[in-house]
């Protein structure tokens, strides 16, 4: 199908879970691809069996002299960075009282930062190359919100208005910038006692009915990283099987 034929892409977050499989389905639509995550050992299991298009790079996201390594070994490999998938996270999950200044400054460093980091390494090569699209994945919980999800859902909302305004001021150099929004994905960490006695009480107000599917946000990221796209900027797009529809 090789809807991503020629794009060379950063994927952040890439050793497991969603990321994992966004660099799956990246490569097998025609991508090349750096793997990317501070587990290094795991994004290089990874790439070793998707093969020659995929690279394994370690990378804190909230580190700027990192990023700088990423892109330039990306670059070497296999020249100009043309989408970027900002998909590292972490989320903190405690009522106010008992959330830490700790937990929120960890969240703001990945979630946050780490994205702001990452549009900005990335824009001297997408500019260079004439074509870009940054995939910013920020959550459901980045346009409304729940108890015990303050420190995610302000990084998360974050991320909902820097790409906004990234789009806004990279149009002009032919470089696109949306925001994907998951509602409850399926995980093993959503198989794990109490969260997952949580997200059974959650699917019966999903208007599926359901959890999604690891695959069916990475097809909406592969849509917004291809030219099917190639009309849509400084957008939000929900995969959340209808979840806050009526919100």
């Amino acid at each position: 199908m090789e809807k991503l034929k020629n794009k060379v892409a950063i994927i952040t977050g890439a050793a497991q879970g969603m990321g994992a499989m966004h660099a799956r389905k990246f490569v097998e639509e025609g991508a090349k691809v750096a793997i990317t995550d501070i587990n290094l050992e795991a994004a290089a299991k990874l790439a070793d069996e998707l093969g020659k298009n995929a690279i394994a790079l370690k990378l804190d996201v909230s580190k700027a002299d990192n990023w700088s390594e990423v892109i330039e070994k990306t670059e070497e490999k296999f020249g100009l960075v043309t989408v970027l998938v900002n998909n590292a996270g972490v989320g903190i999950f405690k009522p106010l009282e008992e959330l830490t200044e700790e937990d929120f400054r960890l969240t703001f460093e990945i979630d946050e930062l780490g994205v702001f980091l990452g549009m900005k390494a990335a824009l001297p090569s997408m500019k260079e190359a004439k074509v870009g699209s940054i995939v910013n994945i920020s959550s459901v919980d980045g346009l409304v919100s729940a108890p015990t999800a303050i420190a995610y859902s302000a990084s998360k909302h974050a991320v909902t208005g820097m790409t906004k305004g990234a789009a806004a001021e990279l149009g002009q150099f032919n470089i696109r910038v949306n925001s994907v929004h998951p509602g409850v994905i399926e995980s093993p960490m959503a198989e794990q006692g109490d969260v997952a006695e949580y997200i059974k009480q959650l699917e019966k107000d999903i208007p599926l009915r359901r959890r999604a599917k690891v695959e069916e946000v990475s097809n909406l990221v592969i849509y917004l990283a291809s030219e099917d796209s190639s009309y849509s900027t400084g957008s939000q797009f929900v995969v959340d099987g209808g979840m806050i529809s009526d919100l």
